[in-house]
Order: structure tokens, then C-alpha cells, then sequence
């Protein structure tokens, strides 16, 4: 008896202190900001890098004009200074302390882009905002902001639009499909954003478009190849060739150039873009006269890169074709090492990247990429050589494509100035002859960009890791 009436009062104490404890996380959750969305930027400077953790955190905390780092690993402490500038209003405080910043690192995007949002100040612009995964694909984003900072120092040195200077806002959407609706529906929400360059991957870009559209704000990706964008909306656009372009380059140099017609092809079949070019480069062959003779999934589990080469030899096949992205780079990297160059190996422009370059090493030789842009096909070109002033160095299609972007986002706003409508309504139509970094700019009625892919080969070079992405020479 005695052992009930001790056993009553514990199991209520223990309910009290789960109660107590309940109530203390809604507390801190509440009152510390977690889970919460907003808009804007805020009024204190921040250098966290929101989405690390896994989560979307504030919204408020991705979106930036200057008042925060989003960048903030090795930031110099000049850098710093202007952020705390920025969010005091200090703008020459601000400026000083970005030009000395950039004097000592040229190739910094973020600080270019927030030294001429400092120079705007508090005067009237027009803002555009850019949607990177600054946190996950740190290499990526930046690639991507140069292109945009280039667009809006050129134009506002040339004296804006009729006068009025671009503003850029620096979202950072972490890459995920999770996260890119609620960043859509802060920018939509946000009237002074006139359109937004975006996003980096198919799936985030895919995830986000329909918030665009219900939004009528334009959206043009310069990265997001997957053909299920095409058609997506009247406010939806992209600078890239879609992977149907990317399919027909790869089919025909299989065909013509290496005539061998059976190919084996790896993917993510979690990927929007990588099932994209999978599908699309297995109808291009088969209408050139080629087959697929089997496809092996990257990202299943427990991926066997040994069984799965050999697999593909015993199906006969004669090439394998890289469909990987970003995510499974590294298990498409264990094909090529596996490989050692036996058979030829394709790939998509995922696989521009610096690491196969790095990790494929000899493995890598030969290996043939299709890409939007390449500079050394155009080494003279205009673009080429305003970038290199800029950048210091060498720029590659990631670059060329947003600063594409940049520009006729920036023409269709010198249409319809602040009328969301009416910019859509400009692109839509090719109202203006568009020269960007990589030719005429226009839209087909899908929202597409007419434009044919080029393929690149890697080649032993001088080069920091000893080989080199070099153009395909023409027959």
C-alpha cells in the first residue's frame, strides 16, 4: 500500500517536470527566432551562414543587401567593418572599408555587389535579387555572383537605368527544394524586388518556380538545365540551354566522332536534372541510331562502382556517359578511376568542376563534357576580357550565364521599369536586342534560350592540378 501511494506523487512530479520543460523550449524557440519567417533584412549585422544546420532558420536571416556576411569564412576584417557599416547607415564608413577590401582580394563578388549598394545608399533603385547556395556550394555561388556583380557595377557606372543605379540583394536558398518556396515568397512579398536571378540546381528552381508564377515575378536560373523547367510559366525563364541541347551534343559526338553506338549511362535518380539528361540523352541516341544498354542509379544505396563498370562492359557497352550531379560527383568519380580510360567517358556540365579535374587526374584524360560557354572558344571576346579585369583570372560558363542573366533582367527592367508585368512581358517578347556574355540573349515561348551546347575535353596542361577543360576541336 505504502509503495502505491509513494509510486502517485512521482508519476505527478515527473508529468510537472515535462510540463516545465515543454514550455521552456517553446520559450527559447519563440523568443530566440528559430522556425520563424520574416522579410527583410534586419537592422544588425550578422556573419552566420544560415542553412548549415539542416533547417531554413528566419528567412529574414538569408537575405542581404550589405547588412550581413554570407560569406563569411576568411572575411577580411575590412570586410566585417563595412557590414557594420551597412547596418548603421554608414555608407562612406561602408565604402572606404569595401574599396580597401577589394583592393587586397579582387575576386570577391559579395564585397563588389555591397560596395555598390553602399554607393546607392538611401537613394531610389532598382532591385534585383540573386539566389545562390552560399552555405552548401560555396565555389558554385560565387561563380554565379561574379557574373552579377560584373552586370551591376558595368551598368552603374554607365549611369543605371535612365539614371537610376542597381541594387542587388544576395539570397542564400542553401540549394534545397525545401527552402527555395519560402525565399520565393519572401522576394514575391517584397515589392521592391523586380525579378531575381535563380536558382543554382533543378530541383530548387523547380521547387521555387511555381511561387514565381503565382507571384508574377520573373525568375530567370542561369544553371538549372533540367527540361521540366521548359514551359513552366510565363515569369519563368533560364539563360542555359536545356538538357535536350546538352543530349544532342553528346549523341552526335559519340556517333560521329568516336563512332561507337552502345552506351552505359550513370545518374541520380534523385536528381531532377540528372534523370533530365538521362532520359534525354537515351531519346537523342536511340534517334541518332545508337541504344542505352544500361543505366546505374549513383545514389542507390550501398552504389557498387567496381560491379557496376564491370556490369556495363559484360552489356557491351562502349562509352559511359557521366549524367551525375553535384551530389554524387563523388561515386561518378570512382566510375572514372575504375575506367582508366578504357572506354571514352561523356558528361554533363555538372561535371565542370574543378575536383574531377583534381581527384580524376589521369583517369580524367580525354574525358568530354558539354558546357553552355567556354572562354578559351572566344579568348578575345568582349566579356573575356572585362572579366579578367574584374576578376583578376579566368572566368567559366557558371559566370557567363548569370551575368547573362544579369543583363536582360536588367534591360527588361529598363522596359517596364517597376512593373512586374510588363519585365515579364518584355522578355517574353524579346523587346530589345539583348548582347551578353556569350551572344544575343532570347527567349523562345518555353522560357528557354536558344543556344547550342559546346563540348570541352580535359588535356594534361601547366594548370594548378596539372590538367585542363580545353575545347573539342570541330571536324
Amino acid at each position: 500500500m505504502s509503495q502505491k501511494n509513494e509510486t502517485l506523487p512521482l508519476i505527478l512530479s515527473l508529468l510537472v517536470t515535462l510540463l516545465l520543460l515543454a514550455g521552456g523550449i517553446w520559450w527559447f524557440g519563440r523568443n530566440l527566432g528559430f522556425g520563424g519567417v520574416g522579410i527583410g533584412q534586419g537592422g544588425s549585422p550578422s556573419t552566420s551562414s544560415p542553412g548549415q544546420g539542416g533547417g531554413a532558420g528566419r528567412i529574414s536571416d538569408r537575405l542581404s543587401t550589405g547588412a550581413q556576411l554570407l560569406f563569411p569564412e576568411g572575411a577580411s576584417s575590412q570586410k566585417q567593418a563595412a557590414v557594420q557599416a551597412l547596418a548603421n547607415r554608414d555608407y562612406q564608413g561602408a565604402i572606404a572599408n569595401l574599396e580597401a577590401s577589394l583592393q587586397a582580394n579582387r575576386n570577391d563578388p559579395e564585397a563588389l555587389i555591397y560596395l555598390n549598394n553602399a554607393r546607392i545608399g538611401d537613394q531610389n533603385s532598382y532591385t534585383i535579387a540573386v539566389a545562390v547556395p552560399t552555405a552548401t556550394s560555396a565555389n558554385s555561388a560565387l561563380e554565379i555572383l561574379r557574373g552579377v556583380a560584373q552586370a551591376q557595377d558595368e551598368v552603374n557606372r554607365a549611369g543605371g537605368i535612365d539614371g537610376v543605379p542597381v541594387k542587388v540583394m544576395i539570397v542564400n536558398d542553401d540549394n534545397s527544394p525545401d527552402v527555395t518556396p519560402q525565399v520565393a515568397d519572401a522576394l514575391v512579398k517584397d515589392r521592391s524586388v523586380l525579378g531575381v536571378i535563380g536558382h543554382f540546381g533543378s530541383d530548387a528552381t523547380l521547387a521555387a518556380a511555381p511561387v514565381y508564377e503565382a507571384g508574377r515575378l520573373v525568375m530567370i536560373s542561369p544553371t538549372s538545365t533540367s527540361v521540366q523547367l521548359s514551359g513552366a510559366g510565363q515569369y519563368i525563364f533560364r539563360t542555359v540551354p536545356s538538357d535536350r541541347f546538352t543530349a544532342a551534343a553528346l549523341s552526335r559526338h559519340m556517333l560521329e566522332r568516336l563512332r561507337v553506338q552502345r552506351a552505359a549511362v550513370f545518374y541520380n535518380s534523385q536528381s531532377a536534372y540528372s534523370t533530365s539528361l538521362k532520359n534525354e540523352f537515351t531519346t537523342a541516341v536511340f534517334s541518332d541510331g545508337g541504344q542505352v544498354v544500361g543505366e546505374f542509379d549513383l545514389s542507390a544505396a550501398g552504389f557498387d562502382s567496381v560491379a557496376s563498370f564491370d556490369q556495363a562492359a559484360q552489356q557491351g557497352a562502349e562509352v559511359l556517359v557521366l549524367a551525375a550531379n553535384t551530389a554524387t560527383l563523388d561515386p561518378a568519380l570512382q566510375v572514372v578511376a575504375i575506367n582508366r580510360r578504357r572506354l571514352p567517358i561523356l558528361g554533363g556540365d555538372s561535371l565542370y568542376n574543378p575536383r574531377v579535374l583534381q581527384v580524376g587526374g589521369e583517369s580524367a584524360v580525354g574525358m568530354v563534357v558539354a558546357v553552355p560557354w567556354i572562354l578559351l572558344a572566344d579568348p578575345n571576346a568582349p566579356f573575356v576580357r572585362s572579366s579578367r579585369q574584374y576578376w583578376g583570372g579566368d572566368v567559366n560558363w557558371r559566370t557567363a550565364m548569370a551575368y547573362d542573366a544579369a543583363i536582360a533582367l536588367i534591360r527588361a527592367i529598363s522596359i517596364g521599369k517597376t512593373n512586374r508585368a510588363a519585365i515579364a512581358e518584355s522578355l517574353r517578347s524579346n523587346a530589345d536586342t539583348i548582347e551578353g556574355a556569350t551572344g544575343v540573349v532570347r527567349f523562345l515561348p518555353s522560357g528557354d534560350r536558344n543556344q547550342a551546347m559546346q563540348l570541352v575535353e580535359i588535356v594534361p596542361s601547366q594548370s594548378q592540378f596539372g590538367y585542363s577543360f580545353y575545347p573539342v576541336s570541330q571536324p
